[in-house]
């Protein structure tokens, strides 16, 4: 029988037990980066493309095997998803379960907003020691053929469910290229990052939802404790 929800993990040292507590139901792949430490039952990728390789690998390889609905998800998927339990039980049984009517929904507590240059946010970023830009409408224009939009609205952490109706209205050519980009083409992960519903030609949720703000950060926080404590 056809799992309903396919999980797949882009792994590079992560421990994954935590996936011992996802439903049951759901179908795992998991990728591993980490040619010193493959975890059991993972399938080996060249440590290349970042997350965003791992997603279009799959993508490649499973076009005509896809599940209803996949869910694309980090190692250690809990650092930009808070509640992700709670999503995979909410997701498990399939594409009906999406908090959206596109067939996409991100995955994430931070919704944030970068411009096509990177400016915004990357080249501040602590991880880009030479404060170098991200070609974000460059990436665009190699992928899609045309100039991207001046911003990007998008949940950090590049995590995000989507149906397989959805994913295909893109023929299996386009992943391929998609593909290639994710390693020949400048910080391409970072790109894909931010582009994710322009990769798959859907409306961005989050927009209509923000209603003009750049940043919303969804995470509870608690109340009454002061900085430190």
């Amino acid at each position: 029988m056809e799992s309903s929800t396919e999980l797949v993990v882009a792994r590079y040292a992560e421990d994954l037990r935590w996936l011992n507590n996802a439903p049951t139901s759901l179908r795992v792949s998991v990728y591993d980066k980490n040619p010193a430490s493959i975890w059991p039952a993972a399938k080996p990728l060249p440590n290349i493309g970042r997350e965003a390789h791992t997603y279009l690998h799959h993508v490649v390889e499973r076009y005509e095997t896809l599940a209803p609905l996949t869910i694309f998800a980090q190692g250690h998927p809990f650092d930009h998803a808070f509640d992700f339990h709670q999503t995979l039980r909410r997701l498990a049984n399939g594409p009906q379960n999406l908090n959206s009517d596109n067939g996409f929904e991100w995955i994430g507590h931070l919704i944030d907003t970068d411009d096509a240059r990177g400016e915004r946010l990357f080249v501040a970023w602590s991880k880009n020691e030479n404060n170098r830009r991200l070609d974000v409408d460059g990436f665009h224009r190699a992928l899609l053929g045309e100039a991207g939009p001046p911003f990007y609205t998008f949940r950090g952490g590049a995590q995000f469910a989507i149906a397989r109706e959805t994913l295909r209205r893109h023929p299996l050519d386009f992943y391929r290229r998609a593909l290639e980009i994710s390693i020949s083409f400048p910080d391409a992960a970072h790109c894909f990052e931010r582009a994710w519903p322009l990769v798959f030609g859907v409306s961005n949720p989050d927009l209509e939802w923000l209603q003009g703000r750049r940043t919303a950060f969804l995470k509870p926080m608690k109340c009454g404790l002061s900085n430190g404590d």
